[in-house]
């Protein structure tokens, strides 16, 4: 049996496989780094040639970049529809928004922070700088709801809270800290917000 050329019908179609091309990258990424994995192993796991997937990626760093940004995009796509739903109540609304980002740091591991950090510092900043984007959005607003609703603090500045928020993740969610405390990223961000929380909610009987 002859075995499909690019051209045959058989062959997978360049103009939809960006996708599915983005999918596998994230998926062996970010559970074994940026290093490990090459353009060839990729293509073999994807069942696919190394010449299709240079159609739609001139690099590894091309698909790495593509892949963050598909991420970063999936992340504020999916925590905009938590923050612009209607009718939510402050506690629901909270809940399903650290459920999503548990979801979305699930897949993220130690050694692809730490590869990409160490081999592409431009990306890594703007990694850090989607991640304080989206801490901003998402948890300025719902801070500013919980207060309406009286669930908040009040003696704290929301911008401060942010601020501290911020900071907090970047000196904690980095790779040599991660690797040091052993923890995942995942959890390393569910326990920061976690504190966070438990410092600026009003607890019940307690002073506003």
């Amino acid at each position: 049996m002859t075995a499909p050329t690019e051209s045959s019908p058989n062959a997978i179609d360049v103009s939809d496989g960006r996708e599915r091309i983005l999918a596998g990258a994230r998926t062996h990424f970010f559970a074994h780094g940026f290093r490990s994995v090459t353009m060839a192993d990729l293509a073999e796991e994807l069942g696919m040639s190394k010449k299709t997937l240079y159609v739609h990626f001139p690099s590894k760093t091309a698909l790495l970049e593509a892949m963050v940004d598909d991420k970063l995009v999936h992340i504020q796509s999916d925590l905009g529809a938590i923050m612009d739903a209607d009718a939510i109540s402050f506690p629901d609304r909270l809940q399903r928004l650290l459920a999503g980002l548990r979801g979305h740091m699930t897949e993220i591991q130690p050694a692809f922070v730490r590869d990409v950090q160490r081999e592409e510092p431009n990306l890594f900043a703007r990694i850090q700088h989607g991640r304080r984007k989206m801490i901003q959005q998402c948890f300025g607003k719902l801070l500013q709801e919980g207060r309406k609703a009286g669930a908040v603090r009040k003696d704290i500045p929301i911008d401060l809270l942010i601020e501290m928020l911020i900071g907090t993740v970047d000196a904690v969610v980095a790779p040599a800290r991660v690797e040091e405390l052993g923890i995942t990223p995942r959890t390393a961000f569910a326990q920061i917000v976690a504190v966070f929380l438990e410092g600026v909610l009003v607890r019940k009987g307690g002073a506003k």
